[in-house]
């Protein structure tokens, strides 16, 4: 796959708000981490937009996310927040004018759409990660989510294990592959689509947030029917915000469907709708252990 450039202190990013619009003064917030660390913002010119017919919307969307890439001054892409409606604007996008004009594309969640779009249209590896209105904020925002975004300005791979999360193996074994994946509602959503995730060969990162464990269930047995575990390498279970009782109830739906998995399974990546929120490369070589457990991401820049 390609990857982008690395930053580099003094280079242009871009927000855009392909999921919706964000609050501004948590915006403004975020910019200032990205600030700190060297790196010149610019915001999109529809990132405020709302209360439109969907179509102008989406086409207003589709606009920031293009001038983003075309612009060379334009060195990486943060998304705002998430929302919903990314799979809108997904069949309008030009791959081939993104393949042409590589650069870093970083979100999460409803972004997870556009995120598996582009790696499947354009090959180019994008970054599940902190967003900046979202997860920058003052408010929730903690020293390793900002630092986090660092490894963007390095070629060094990335290592998670019991040091900066309380990992816990559901099914043992090694498995090596590109990591793919994202907000487990969003790929069950792209299932049947040109933007389906392909597992195959690959280690399966899910995540996801306020989602009963009945539905969780729901998507993992959809998921499993459609033949998506068949050929994979691991599978890296990042956080699933809920409420405590919930979550009990979520974590036994994760526990009884991935026990004595054929492929190994780690639960408890500090991944997805938390804090802190570590951002990944998509599309990079990983690798997963569970003897210790320990995941090993290839850097997503070069």
């Amino acid at each position: 796959m390609i990857k982008p450039s690395a930053l580099q202190k003094g280079d242009q990013v871009a927000i855009i708000a392909p999921a919706g619009p964000p609050d501004k003064d948590h915006l403004m917030e975020g910019i200032k981490v990205l600030e700190r660390m060297g790196l010149h913002v610019v915001i999109g010119r529809h990132v405020f937009d709302a209360e439109e017919n969907i179509a102008t919307l989406d086409q207003k969307r589709l606009a920031d996310l293009h001038e983003a890439f075309i612009n060379p001054a334009i060195r990486g892409i943060f998304c705002a927040n998430g929302g919903f409606g990314t799979a809108r604007i997904a069949p309008m996008m030009d791959y081939e004018k993104i393949q042409r004009n590589p650069k870093i594309f970083w979100g999460y969640s409803d972004i997870t759409y556009l995120l598996n779009a582009i790696q499947k249209g354009s090959n180019l590896v994008t970054f599940h990660g902190p967003m900046v209105a979202s997860d920058l904020n003052d408010g929730v925002r903690t020293e390793e989510t900002e630092s986090s975004i660092l490894s963007l300005f390095t070629k060094e791979s990335l290592r998670f294990d019991l040091r900066n999360s309380s990992l816990n193996t559901l099914a043992g074994g090694t498995g090596e592959g590109r990591l793919v994946g994202g907000n487990l509602t969003l790929l069950t959503n792209g299932m049947g689509t040109p933007y389906q995730v392909h597992t195959d060969g690959a280690i399966l990162l899910i995540e996801d947030v306020e989602e009963p464990a009945f539905r969780v269930h729901l998507m993992l047995t959809h998921l499993k029917q459609a033949g998506v575990f068949d050929a994979v390498e691991g599978v890296v279970i990042g956080h699933f915000e809920a409420e405590p009782d919930e979550y009990e109830k979520i974590i036994k739906v994760l526990h009884d469907f991935f026990t004595d998995a054929p492929f190994p399974v780690v639960e408890g990546f500090q991944i997805g709708h938390c804090q802190p929120n570590y951002g990944v490369p998509l599309g990079a070589n990983a690798k997963l252990t569970t003897n210790p457990p320990m995941l090993l991401i290839d850097s997503g820049v070069e």
